[in-house]
């Protein structure tokens, strides 16, 4: 997937690879285009990443790549880095991608044994590009890795969480409504509980935490207090991958049943979805996007 400010990380990678006289490659549309080869690796200049640090997604594109999970598309993506000799690969994405990285590198001898075998390279490229170094930057919105402190495009999407419910707010308010509002993170309630504090959200719901049984009970009172204290509207925020203390999905669509059945409230769902990944990246990310991006090629350089 994309996230805001990845731009800037392709642009730092480039750059700072051609300040330090390497050949700079792009891969464009992920790994299925390491795998498809082609005109999907084509090298980079200094202007080939000129005015593009403000935009959002990510101009080489990315894909879900069902070839790059079996062995045949790992050993072919292999065979298209050798023919161009790519020795050094940055992967800029999530748990998917750097979890493909990981286990391409692992295989990397075994994959080049095989291609050797089969006469596709020989002995002198076996030797020559016997290693390959990665270095990964995640690139996810939902800052779900351990390990780092922020991941390229959270501090984006929650400006445009933010930014929706403050619209919605307003409407709310009119109509005193109750607004339930789904929010990216698949495993994690981090945008959930940030925006949540941002936008005084009256109950969050993520996957970290899951509630007690009575929740539906603790919600429905917690929302009665707030209307009885003089408040004209309530927000709660759902993470999407929240879930009870047996596993099972919270959704919006419950939570809005639960406060429609119990307490009769005018009651409307927002999914928020893509609009969270799109959009410019913000100020904080087009500069982390910089710093990883220079960093994963001095890390690349050191270990070769």
């Amino acid at each position: 997937g994309d996230s805001q400010g990845m731009n800037a990380a392709v642009r730092a990678v480039v750059r700072m690879g051609i300040y330090v006289g390497c050949k700079v490659y792009f891969i464009r549309e992920g790994y299925q285009g390491m795998v498809d080869g082609g005109d999907n690796i084509v090298e980079a200049n200094w202007s080939s990443v000129s005015s593009i640090i403000h935009r959002g997604g990510t101009v080489i594109g990315s894909a879900r790549c069902t070839d790059f999970r079996e062995r045949a598309g790992r050993l072919q993506a292999a065979y298209n880095l050798i023919s161009r000799g790519i020795t050094n690969l940055v992967v800029i994405g999530g748990d998917g991608s750097l979890t493909g990285a990981n286990l391409f590198r692992q295989e990397w001898g075994s994959l080049l044994d095989e291609l050797l075998a089969s006469n596709r390279i020989t002995q002198d490229q076996r030797i020559k590009f016997k290693s390959l170094h990665i270095a990964g930057m995640v690139g996810s919105i939902d800052n779900d890795f351990c390990g780092t402190d922020m991941t390229i495009g959270t501090d984006s999407a929650l400006h445009r969480i933010i930014e929706a419910i403050d619209a919605i707010v307003s409407t709310a308010y009119s109509h005193q409504r109750t607004f339930i509002m789904e929010v990216m993170g698949r495993h994690c309630g981090y945008l959930a509980v940030v925006a949540g504090l941002c936008v005084e959200a009256d109950y969050i719901f993520i996957p970290e935490d899951p509630p007690k049984p009575d929740w539906p009970e603790r919600l429905c009172k917690q929302l009665t207090q707030e209307r009885s204290a003089g408040q004209r509207l309530n927000i709660i925020i759902v993470s999407e991958g929240a879930i009870d203390r047996d596993g099972n999905p919270i959704t919006a669509e419950k939570v809005k049943q639960v406060v429609v059945d119990r307490l009769q409230q005018d009651t409307r769902i927002t999914v928020l979805g893509h609009v969270q990944r799109g959009g410019n990246p913000s100020a904080f990310d087009r500069v982390l996007g910089c710093r990883m991006g220079a960093e994963a090629v001095l890390a690349l350089m050191e270990a070769a």
